[in-house]
């Protein structure tokens, strides 16, 4: 279930319905268990900056974070320190009581190396763990998802139709399944009648299936509790389960009564209750790495089984291919691509096919992934393909490395087709659209000149809007009037506009600052 804040509904028509997430979210909840699974051993911080990113991208920041939420259930996250962080605190408070405060970086050494030796641990450890015990600097030890992005979507669906059931006041339910219904209703202890519709008594004899279960609300005998709400919902996925089924919700909306009706027609099933879908793979070690390197934000764009590969007088599909995408644009850099397979449990007969396609396959850029427990690593590097070996799992990590070999060299080329000097017509314009515009990395204008610019951080400016920003400052102007003279310029570096421009910001605890002159 979702928190409530995450609920997204349509009260089109005085209704109350989930807006569900369909196919065309599936590429996203592919990143979010991907950014998942790329930041294990990583802080929760890290891991929410790069949510973050991903809901700045999204056209609903609520699905992200509902399918981040979503994919909490399966991690888990745990406190890394060498000290107990309480323990490291209370030791460097107490050095800092001896030494009559601490005010200056080396009052504070000072006072951790007392810490230490009270400890008899080093000095670095003591400051790695004074507050590795907040929620931000949690470490992600593991992601062990049940699901792919497939299965994250229905878990989704599901969990925000249970949680619009947060607030009903009365719950109508047909099922194909009644006897499973009312058991489930029993064991959730819910307040419950059995009846039949009223315009189908006189269609004919009652049946399981024509008999409506009415679970009553809390508010007819006692007061609203989120506990009981929970219970509705929680009774969603019995009723998702059967085969047929129809629910009729009416909705507290904080006063207004709204209906809400879901059927089998809706995208609302239980992930664990029928097999997953096919994966698109040929096997989890693909799936796992092609989630882990999709949440990451890089220059190349990953695709799934790329055109064939002539070997001889057969074809070869490599696994992935790899396209060169500086700054996730596909037409932006030059048609570069790099192919990549993975060789994994495969029998003799198998790999000796295998490397015979490797052999064979001629002017194209190869990565080879080699199970260490094949013993083949050689012989694929004598096929002139890079050679990856892993055990278990591909590390991205070495995969991304050899790319970056393939990146350097192709910055470069791009750079070196740049002319010496560049006059954007833009008065302000970031390098990242500049290099988008030209079709280049942002690395590839490290060494290109800008006469008429100056660069403010990573923005290109004329020195002529430097001047009329200048003039709008003052010194003792507060910092956010100040952010809001930059914005209306297309500064959005605050920081390095205001350095550049001679002034620094005095912070006043956390509530906001003053900018002077330095």
């Amino acid at each position: 279930m979702l928190t409530k804040d995450l609920l997204r509904v349509s009260r089109r028509g005085g209704g109350y319905q989930p807006v569900f997430a369909d196919r065309e979210s599936r590429p996203l909840a592919a990143r979010v268990v991907g950014t998942f699974q790329g930041h294990v051993d990583g802080t929760r911080g890290d891991l929410d900056g790069a949510l973050r990113t991903l809901e700045g991208d999204a056209e609903d920041f609520k699905l992200v974070r509902g399918l981040a939420k979503c994919c909490e259930h399966a991690a888990r996250f745990e406190t890394r320190a060498p000290v107990t962080p309480s323990s490291a605190r209370r030791a460097a408070f107490v050095a800092a009581e001896e030494l009559d405060g601490v005010v200056t970086p080396a009052e504070r050494e000072r006072a951790l190396d007392r810490a230490a030796d009270s400890l008899a641990v080093d000095v670095d450890d003591v400051d790695a763990s004074l507050f590795a015990d907040l929620e931000e600097r949690q470490v992600l030890a593991s992601f062990d998802a049940p699901w792919d992005p497939d299965g994250l979507l229905a878990q989704y669906n599901l969990s925000l139709a249970q949680t619009a059931l947060f607030d009903a006041v009365e719950v109508r339910v047909r099922s194909s399944d009644p006897k499973a219904l009312v058991s489930a209703v029993k064991r959730l202890r819910l307040m419950y009648e059995i009846r039949q519709p009223e315009d189908e008594r006189a269609s004919g004899p009652e049946t399981a299936s024509d008999r409506e279960v009415v679970v009553t609300g809390p508010d007819a005998l006692f007061s609203r509790s989120r506990r009981y709400g929970t219970r509705f919902a929680r009774l969603l996925r019995t009723v998702a389960k059967a085969s047929e089924w129809r629910l009729e919700a009416t909705i507290d909306d904080h006063g207004t009564e709204r209906e809400l009706v879901l059927s089998d027609d809706d995208p609302v099933r239980v992930p664990d209750a029928d097999p997953v879908a096919a994966v698109e793979f040929d096997s989890g070690v693909e799936a796992d790495f092609a989630a882990r390197f999709e949440g990451l934000d890089l220059d190349w764009a990953l695709s799934r089984e790329p055109e064939p590969l002539a070997t001889g007088y057969r074809v070869m599909i490599p696994d992935f291919a790899f396209d060169y995408a500086p700054g996730g644009d596909p037409d932006a850099g030059p048609d570069f691509r790099v192919f990549f397979e993975v060789m994994g449990f495969w029998t003799p007969e198998y790999v000796e096919k295998k490397l015979g396609q490797l052999a064979d396959v001629e002017d194209v850029e190869m990565v080879v992934a080699v199970d260490e427990s094949l013993g083949v690593g050689e012989e694929v590097a004598a096929t002139d393909a890079a050679v990856v070996p892993y055990s278990g799992t591909v590390r991205v990590k070495d995969v991304v490395d050899v790319l970056r070999e393939y990146e350097t060299d192709l910055v470069a080329d791009a750079a070196a087709a740049l002319p010496g000097s560049l006059t954007p017509a833009d008065d302000v314009v970031t390098l990242a659209a500049l290099a988008e515009r030209e079709g280049v990395s942002e690395d590839a204008l490290a060494d290109v000149a800008f006469p008429e610019h100056e660069l403010v951080g990573r923005t290109l400016v004329r020195p002529a809007v430097l001047e009329d920003v200048d003039g709008e400052l003052a010194d003792g102007m507060a910092y956010a009037d100040a952010e809001t003279v930059l914005d209306e310029y297309g500064l959005d570096d605050a920081s390095a506009a205001l350095s550049a421009l001679g002034y620094r910001v005095e912070w006043t605890g956390l509530s906001g600052g003053t900018v002077h002159e330095k």
